[in-house]
C-alpha cells in the first residue's frame, strides 16, 4: 500500500505525456480536461467571492467558503459519477458540486433562500449541499453526522449483493457504485468518524473518505485536535482501508490519487481514505475572523499555495493555454456568476404558509383510515404476549417486504452462523427478534457494534437508498449517543430538503421501569425529549394486540418512528392477545377507550394503563365511575378523544411513568386548560414519577414510580374537589 505521493508536475514529451505519482506513471490529462478543471476551480472561487460581497451588502444572510479546497474537490468530481455514485459532502465542497453538475444559479438560489433552491428550498444555510438528480444527499450543520449515513448508503450496495431481490427495490443500484463522503480535519475528532471507519473497514464497504485538512477547525489547530498532528497516521492499521495522502492544492496529483482510491472502491476491495492537505485562505465563515488567531506570516505562506493561482500559472507555463485564453475563461465565468446572481436575487423566497410543509410525509398518512383495520379484526390461535406479537409482526412484514432490514445490538440469533445448528440463539436481550435471522438470513438480520449512533446513522443511509430498516436500541437509557442522528438527521432530513430526501426508519426501544433491579440505567422513561421533535412519530403500546397493529402501521408508514416497548409489559398475562392477522393495523393518533366512566377521566399510556384500571376498579367500590383513555400514540396523539372525555366527565387526571416536571403530561394538561377550560369542574391533576431517578432498591423504586395507590388517591382527591 502506497501512502506517499510526490507532487505532480506537467511534463512535455513528444509522444505520450505522463505524470509521476510516487511509483506510478499515468497519462497526462488532455488539455480539454485540464482547462475544464481550471474553470471549475475558478468558478468555485468566484462564487465564494460573490457571496462574500452579497453578505457585506446584506443581500444574503450567511456565507461559508470552499476556498483553498478547490483542487482536490474538482479532481474528486472528475473521477466520480453524478447520478450514479452517491455523495455526502460537507460545507467546503462547492467545487465538487460544481464539477458534478450543480450550477452557479442553484448555489446562489441557496444563498438568497429562494424556494427554487434544489439544496433545501430555502430551509438551510447555503453550502449545505443536496441535489436529488446528482445523488447529493441533503447535508446538515452538525459536523460528522454524514459519515455514518454514507456508510449506510454503501452498506445498501453491500446488502444488495447479498440479497438479489433488493437490487431492483433500492434507489438506482449499480454494481460498481461508490459512496463518497468528505470531512474536515476537525471532524476526525468526532466519535462517529471512528465508528464509520470501523464499520466500513469491517464490512469492506465501497466508501471513499476524503479528509480535507486545512490545518484548522475554526480556530483550533490540527495538533490540538489530533494526536501527532496527522489523522492518516492514526488510521494506517485499519484493515482493508486503502490510504493515500496528497497535496490537495495540486489538481494533477489530486486527480491521480482520487482515481486510484475510487477504483479501489469500485473493485469492491474495501473503503479508501484520501488525506488531502489543503489551505483555508479565508476565515472559517463570515462569522469568524482568522486574523484573531493566525499570524500574518502563516496566512502569507498559505497564500503561496493557492490552488487557483498556481494552477492557472502552471497551465500557462506548460503551454496548455496562454494568458489571453485564461483571461477569456475568467471573463466568461465572471459573466456567468453575475447573471446567476441577478437571477437568484429576483427569485422569490418560500411562502410563509409552507413553513410546516414536509415535517411529515405528504404521501402516506399513518393517521388515516387506510391504516385502520381494528373494527374488522379476526383473532385466532393461542394468546401471545407482547413479545410474541411484536416478533410475529416483524416476521410477517419481513416476508411481505424484502426491503426490511433488522439490526442492532444482540438482535441476531448468532453472528457466527456456523453455530446456529448447535445453539438456541440470542434474538435480542428480551427475545423480541428471536429466530428472525434463522428465517431471513444474516444479510437481513444482523448484529451491530455496541454503538447507538452507528445503528441509527447507518439506518438513515439505508433508508435514503430505499431500504426499510427496523433497528433496535437495546435500552432506552442508552439511546443518547444516537441523539444527534435522531434529532438533527433522522427527523429533519425530509423537512430540511423540502421533501427531496426521506429516511423512514423504525427505531424499536425497550423502555420503562417496574422491573425490580433495573435501577438508574435500565428504567428511564424520558419520552418528552422525543415527542417535542417535529418529524418524529412516537408510539407507546400498552398491550400485545396494540403493539402488533401499531408496529405494522409504523413499518408501512413513510416517516421515522420511535416505537417504545415497555419492558414490564413484554410478558404480562393480562395484556396477551390472540393473533389478529397479517394486515391488522391501528392508525397513529387513535386513542383507545379502555374503560367507560362518567365521573372523571384518566388519560394515560404504557404501564400506567393497567395501574389505572386496577385503581378505577377499586374506586368503583367508593361510588366513583372512572373513564380511562389509552393514548397508544404519543406523537401524534388523539386530541378528539381527549376532548370527548373531558367534555363528558369534566374532571381529568393525566397519568404517566415519567417525571412530573416538564414531562409529557404537562403538555396534555396545559392544552386541556387552554382549550377546554369551560368544561372543567376541577383543575387537571397529574400522577407521575418523582422528579428524580429510578433507584435499585425495590422499596425506593416503588416510592419513585407511580403506583396503583397513587392513582387511587388522585381519583378520590379530584372527585372531592
Amino acid at each position: 500500500m502506497s501512502t506517499d505521493t510526490k507532487v505532480l508536475k506537467l511534463v512535455r514529451k513528444t509522444e505520450s505525456p505522463v505524470v509521476e505519482a510516487g511509483e506510478h506513471e499515468v497519462d497526462l490529462p488532455d488539455h480539454k480536461l485540464l482547462l475544464q478543471m481550471y474553470r471549475t476551480m475558478y468558478l468555485s472561487r468566484r462564487i465564494d467571492d460573490k457571496e462574500i460581497q452579497l453578505k457585506g451588502q446584506n443581500r444574503i444572510f450567511f456565507q461559508i467558503s470552499g476556498a483553498g479546497h478547490e483542487a482536490v474537490l474538482t479532481a474528486a468530481g472528475v473521477v466520480l459519477k453524478p447520478g450514479y455514485d452517491w455523495f455526502y459532502p460537507y460545507y467546503r465542497d462547492r467545487a465538487l458540486c460544481l464539477q458534478l453538475g450543480m450550477t452557479p444559479l442553484e448555489m446562489f438560489l441557496s444563498a438568497v433562500g429562494a424556494e427554487a433552491d434544489p439544496n433545501s428550498h430555502g430551509r438551510q444555510m447555503p453550502s449545505h449541499w443536496g441535489h436529488k438528480k446528482l445523488h447529493i444527499v441533503s447535508q446538515s450543520s452538525p459536523t460528522g453526522t454524514q459519515l455514518l449515513q454514507a456508510v449506510g448508503s454503501a452498506e445498501t450496495t453491500y446488502r444488495c449483493t447479498l440479497v438479489e431481490e433488493l437490487k431492483k427495490r433500492v434507489s438506482s443500484f449499480r454494481e460498481d457504485e461508490v459512496t463518497y463522503v468528505s470531512l474536515g480535519d476537525g471532524t476526525t475528532s468526532e466519535g462517529e468518524f471512528w465508528e464509520a471507519l470501523n464499520t466500513a473497514s469491517n464490512l469492506k464497504l465501497p466508501v471513499e473518505f476524503l479528509v480535507e485538512d486545512n490545518g484548522y477547525a475554526i480556530s483550533v489547530p490540527v495538533e490540538v485536535q489530533t494526536a501527532g498532528g496527522s489523522v492518516s497516521k492514526l488510521v494506517e492499521n485499519f484493515p482493508s482501508l486503502y490510504l493515500q495522502r496528497c497535496d490537495g492544492t495540486d489538481p494533477i496529483e489530486s486527480l491521480e490519487v482520487m482515481r486510484r482510491a475510487v477504483e479501489y472502491c469500485r473493485e469492491r476491495r474495501g473503503p479508501a481514505m484520501v488525506h488531502a492537505k489543503v489551505i483555508r485562505p479565508y476565515s472559517h465563515s463570515l462569522s469568524d475572523d482568522e486574523k484573531l488567531y493566525r499570524p500574518n506570516e502563516e496566512r502569507a505562506t498559505d497564500a503561496e499555495r493557492d490552488p487557483v493561482k498556481r494552477f492557472g500559472a502552471l497551465l500557462i507555463e506548460e503551454g496548455v493555454i496562454d494568458q489571453d485564453g485564461l483571461q477569456k475563461i475568467k471573463d466568461e465565468v465572471d459573466r456567468e456568476v453575475n447573471e446567476a446572481t441577478d437571477t437568484a436575487l429576483a427569485s422569490p423566497q418560500p411562502a410563509q404558509e409552507t413553513a410546516t410543509h414536509y415535517v411529515y410525509s405528504p404521501d402516506v398518512d399513518p393517521t388515516s383510515k387506510i391504516f385502520d383495520t381494528e373494527d374488522q379484526v379476526e383473532l385466532s390461535g393461542n394468546a401471545g404476549t407482547m413479545v410474541d406479537l411484536i416478533n410475529r409482526c416483524l416476521e410477517t412484514e419481513m416476508t411481505r417486504d424484502p426491503r426490511i432490514i433488522v439490526f442492532g445490538e444482540d438482535v441476531a440469533d448468532c453472528s457466527r452462523e456456523q453455530y446456529l445448528g448447535s445453539v438456541k440463539g440470542k434474538g435480542g436481550v428480551f427475545k423480541v427478534t428471536a429466530n428472525l435471522q434463522r428465517k431471513f438470513g444474516g444479510a437481513r438480520v444482523f448484529n451491530s457494534p455496541l454503538a447507538e449512533a452507528n445503528i441509527v446513522g447507518r439506518a438513515i443511509g439505508m433508508a435514503t437508498r430505499g431500504l426499510k430498516p427496523v433497528v433496535e436500541i437495546q435500552f432506552f437509557d442508552y439511546i443518547w449517543p444516537a441523539m444527534h442522528q435522531i434529532r438533527n438527521e433522522l427527523a429533519l432530513i425530509r423537512w430540511r430538503s423540502g421533501n427531496e430526501w426521506k429516511a423512514p426508519v423504525v427505531i424499536r426501544v425497550p423502555v420503562g421501569g417496574y422491573l425490580k433491579g433495573g435501577a438508574v440505567y435500565h428504567s428511564q422513561s424520558g419520552v418528552a425529549t422525543f415527542t417535542q421533535i417535529p418529524g418524529l412519530r412516537v408510539v407507546y403500546p400498552s398491550n400485545a394486540l396494540d403493539a402488533n397493529g401499531l408496529l405494522r402501521t409504523c413499518i408501512r408508514a413513510d416517516d421515522p418512528v420511535l416505537f417504545l416497548e415497555h419492558k414490564h409489559l413484554y410478558r404480562q398475562a393480562y395484556n396477551k392477545s390472540q393473533y389478529p392477522g397479517n394486515d391488522f393495523m391501528i392508525p397513529l393518533g387513535k386513542a383507545k377507550k379502555v374503560r367507560e366512566g362518567t365521573d372523571l377521566s384518566i388519560i394515560t399510556y404504557g404501564a400506567l394503563v393497567q395501574r389505572s384500571l386496577v385503581a378505577a376498579k377499586q374506586m368503583e367500590q367508593e361510588g366513583v365511575s372512572v373513564e380511562i383513555i389509552d393514548l397508544r400514540s404519543l406523537s401524534p396523539y388523539d386530541w378528539d378523544a381527549i376532548m370527548e372525555t373531558v367534555k363528558k366527565t369534566g374532571r381529568v387526571i393525566v397519568a404517566h411513568e415519567d417525571a412530573q416536571s416538564f414531562g409529557y403530561g404537562a403538555e396534555i394538561a396545559a392544552r386541556i386548560s387552554e382549550e377546554l377550560f369551560e368544561y372543567l369542574d376541577a383543575p387537571v391533576k397529574r400522577v407521575c414519577a418523582l422528579d428524580t431517578f429510578v433507584a435499585y432498591a425495590p422499596q425506593l423504586e416503588d416510592a419513585i414510580l407511580p403506583q396503583v395507590a397513587d392513582v387511587a388517591k388522585a381519583i378520590l382527591d379530584l372527585r372531592s374537589y
